[in-house]
């Protein structure tokens, strides 16, 4: 009995430090998880007072409110970049032999025209006295589908070819980047009017209306950079050289041209010899007027001592008789 009642004795505190010890882990448990959901909104709170603080400040500035940037939109320049097809400006230079350098030139004309291009530009240097030296160059827009054709057709039906050179350059950034300048200044002139409405002064209506003007100018010079892009990428150029037999001749013999010391002692003698052929003309053709004046000094030479010998007379004293 003694011991049954010891043991009962021993097993009550024990049993209430066990039930203790059992409450004080339940409330650390739960204060660990209350701590745990507030962080998370504590964080979300000073992101969200950190994004509103751009927005305070342009509106302190008389700005419109800046709107988010996210990295990876479907707006942004990179998925611009991923999304757009390559853009490439294509050039050629081609030179072509020809008996008929007019002809030659209506064809090319004619070729282009049909595929859908246009001449831009058109310089012609035409001997009338000899049509083999005669040169023209064109500058022709091809559309990029018809780029590679029309260049092999140009080069087959024109004449000879005797040169060619071809380039190309990928524009894709550039023009993803004025595309997403357009859009931004387009979205900036979008707020800037929103803002104008609700400017409550004449300092600001004028403020606003001046980042207006200056925005539209912007956009203004954007757009043409992104149509001339358009064009660029649209329109292949190539830059067709037609030149007569003479002139493929002469080009030829200047590279055929020895070079050294014996050319250029051959050269220094033709053009000595042409120095002095080009002197005795020039005497043969002085000859005749300096023979006429020579003859002509000579007559007035003798009349002058003629007149002196009649006026030394006349002025001699008669003597008396």
């Amino acid at each position: 009995m003694n011991i049954a009642a010891r043991a009962r004795g021993i097993r009550r505190p024990l049993r209430t430090t066990a039930l203790m010890c059992a409450g004080l882990l339940s409330g650390a448990t739960l204060l660990l998880a209350g701590c745990s959901q507030a962080g998370p909104a504590g964080s979300q709170a000073s992101a969200g007072s950190a994004a509103l603080a751009p927005g305070a400040a342009h509106a302190a500035a008389g700005l419109p409110p800046a709107g988010p940037a996210p990295a990876s939109s479907p707006g942004s320049p990179a998925a611009q970049l991923a999304m757009a097809s390559p853009s490439i400006i294509f050039t050629a230079s081609l030179e072509i032999q020809t008996a008929n350098v007019t002809a030659a030139a209506g064809r090319a004309t004619g070729i282009v025209l049909r595929e859908g291009g246009y001449v831009s530009s058109e310089q012609a240097r035409i001997d009338p006295a000899d049509h083999a030296r005669s040169t023209v160059s064109l500058q022709l827009k091809i559309p990029v589908a018809a780029y590679d054709s029309t260049l092999a057709t140009l080069s087959a039906v024109l004449g000879t070819q005797t040169a060619l050179t071809r380039h190309a350059r990928d524009v894709t950034q550039q023009v993803a980047d004025v595309g997403s300048l357009v859009t931004s200044a387009q979205a900036a002139i979008t707020q800037l009017q929103a803002l104008l409405k609700r400017a409550g002064s004449v300092s600001a209506l004028l403020a606003v209306q001046d980042q207006i003007n200056t925005q539209e100018s912007s956009l203004e010079a954007l757009e043409a950079q992104q149509r001339a892009l358009g064009r660029e990428t649209s329109y292949a150029t190539v830059s067709v050289t037609l030149v007569g037999p003479s002139h493929h001749r002469r080009a030829a013999a200047a590279r055929n041209r020895p070079h050294g010391f014996l050319a250029g002692v051959a050269a220094g003698w033709r053009g000595l010899r042409l120095a002095g052929s080009a002197v005795l003309t020039a005497v043969g053709a002085a000859l005749p007027f300096a023979v006429v004046a020579a003859v002509l000094a000579g007559a007035a030479y003798a009349g002058r001592r003629r007149l002196r010998r009649l006026l030394r007379r006349g002025s001699r004293p008669t003597t008396a008789e």
